[in-house]
């Protein structure tokens, strides 16, 4: 009981504070939306800002993202098998060389990575 009347009083603070009831509800609680005076939609009770998302958004991220996977795994693959040649090379030159194509791998890795992760 205590929960739902504490529930109650954070909507009735945002209304007071000049948040806007919405006719969006949370994805996460189903719980209905209120419009910040800043322009952010609120979920009173997760406690959290929510970010909508049209659909077609959604569509070129899921594609950025399977994209950057793709990349990703081919990179992987690739870093696997330098490594193998690595193992198996005596060549000091082609070692060097190895390691050179090694390097550029793990810092294009690195990069998808965090190109994956600021757009998440």
């Amino acid at each position: 009981m205590s929960q739902n009347r504490d529930r109650i009083r954070s909507m009735a603070d945002l209304l007071r504070s000049g948040a806007t009831l919405t006719d969006l509800s949370c994805p996460a609680c189903s719980s209905p939306l209120f419009r910040l005076k800043n322009r952010d939609l609120w979920c009173a009770e997760c406690q959290k800002k929510v970010i909508v998302v049209k659909a077609d958004e959604q569509i070129e991220e899921t594609t950025r993202l399977t994209a950057l996977g793709t990349v990703e795994s081919t990179l992987l693959a690739k870093i696997a098998e330098i490594n193998e040649r690595i193992q198996n090379e005596n060549d000091i030159e082609e070692l060097q060389r190895l390691s050179t194509v090694m390097a550029t791998l793990l810092d294009n890795l690195n990069r998808i990575r965090r190109i994956g992760r600021r757009g998440t």
